[in-house]
C-alpha cells in the first residue's frame, strides 16, 4: 500500500483548544479519504504551543533546539499539511507567524496545504482569505481552494460540530487535500555525493 505523510500544525494557546479539535476532525477527515483511495496515512501533529520557548529562543539566537527543527523537517517532508490558527485581529496567530517564518520557502514547492482557523465571530472567517493564503501563496504551496473557518457558534455541547455547515467544508477541505496528495509523489532524497562535480569544474 503507498503511503503518504500528513502533518498537523494547530496554533491553539489553551489546553483542551478550539484550534486544536478543529485540526483533529480536519486530519480524522483526510485520513479517511486518503484511506477509501488505498493510502496508508502517517499522521504527525505538531502543536507550536509546545515550542512557543523555543521559537522566541530561535528568533534572538538563530538557532532552532533539536526538537524545533525536527518540528520543521516534519513540515518540510510533509505530502500534505494542515495549517490551523487561531485569529486574534483579523489575521493568524503570531505563534503561527513566528513558526512559518523559519521555514524554508522552497520546501513548500507544490506542497498540497489546507488552511483553517477558529475565532469567536463568524466576521473574522475572511482572515483565510486576505491572510492566511497569502502566506502559503508566498511559501509557493499549493493551497486547497477550499478553507475551513469555525466560529464559537459552529461548534455544539461536548465540541460537536452543529451545524451542517462546518460539518459540510470539513469534508470537502478533506477531500480536496486527499486528492492532491494522492497523485502528488514524495519528493526522493537526494544524496550529495551520488554526482560530484568534477574536479577541473572546481578550479
Amino acid at each position: 500500500m503507498v503511503a503518504r505523510s500528513l502533518v498537523v500544525v494547530s496554533a491553539g494557546l489553551s489546553q483542551p483548544s478550539a484550534t486544536r479539535l478543529l485540526a483533529d476532525r480536519l486530519a480524522a477527515a483526510v485520513d479517511q479519504h486518503l484511506r477509501d483511495a488505498g493510502i496508508e496515512p502517517h499522521l504527525e501533529v505538531i502543536e507550536l504551543r509546545d515550542h512557543a520557548k523555543d521559537l522566541t529562543n530561535h528568533l534572538l539566537t538563530g538557532f532552532p533546539s533539536p526538537r524545533l527543527q525536527a518540528a520543521i523537517d516534519a513540515v518540510l517532508a510533509a505530502d500534505g499539511l494542515i495549517a490551523v490558527t487561531p485569529i486574534f485581529s483579523a489575521s493568524y496567530s503570531g505563534l503561527f507567524k513566528m513558526f512559518f517564518d523559519l521555514v524554508e520557502r522552497d520546501g513548500f514547492a507544490g506542497k498540497p496545504v489546507l488552511i483553517a482557523a477558529t475565532g469567536g465571530t463568524a466576521r473574522h472567517s475572511l482572515a483565510l482569505e486576505h491572510a492566511l493564503r497569502p502566506l502559503f501563496a508566498y511559501l509557493n504551496a499549493a493551497v486547497g481552494p477550499t478553507g475551513v473557518y469555525a466560529a464559537t457558534e459552529d461548534w455544539g455541547s461536548g465540541g460537536v460540530a452543529a451545524d451542517d455547515s462546518l460539518v459540510v467544508r470539513i469534508d470537502r477541505a478533506a477531500r480536496e487535500l486527499a486528492a492532491s496528495m494522492t497523485v502528488r509523489e514524495s519528493p526522493a532524497p537526494t544524496d550529495p555525493f551520488a554526482e560530484p562535480v568534477p574536479f577541473d569544474e572546481l578550479l
